[in-house]
């Protein structure tokens, strides 16, 4: 896997479900994956995920944790060469991750 993209949610499932909706329409030729830890939502943020993108990885946290120990259980959780931290209300463009991926690999020291 090249690319772990991550969202952390918590109460977010609008933006959560438009973010990744951008995500995956994005023309893209960069095999990734998509994790979203949940962080306690009480906005049915859950049942949108399953129902909605099956393909993401869930983490669902039983009650809410700090923004850096999720993004860091995530992070443990990705498979991909380089991960991206992404917040529910990030939009993906065209061809962003092919550009992202490009850069790393022409800068692995960043």
């Amino acid at each position: 896997m090249k690319l772990s993209v991550i969202f952390i949610n918590h109460n977010s499932r609008n933006g959560l479900r438009l973010a990744l909706n951008t995500l995956f329409k994005a023309k893209s030729n960069v095999p990734f994956e998509v994790i979203v830890v949940d962080n306690a939502s009480a906005d049915r943020s859950l049942e949108m995920l399953s129902f909605e993108f099956p393909k993401v990885q869930i983490i669902a946290n039983s009650r809410y944790e700090g923004v850096s120990k999720c993004y860091n259980k995530a992070i443990r959780a990705a498979s991909g060469n380089y991960q991206l931290l992404l917040s529910p209300y990030s939009l993906t463009e065209s061809n962003v991750l092919e550009k992202l991926s490009n850069f790393m690999g022409q800068h692995p020291l960043v």
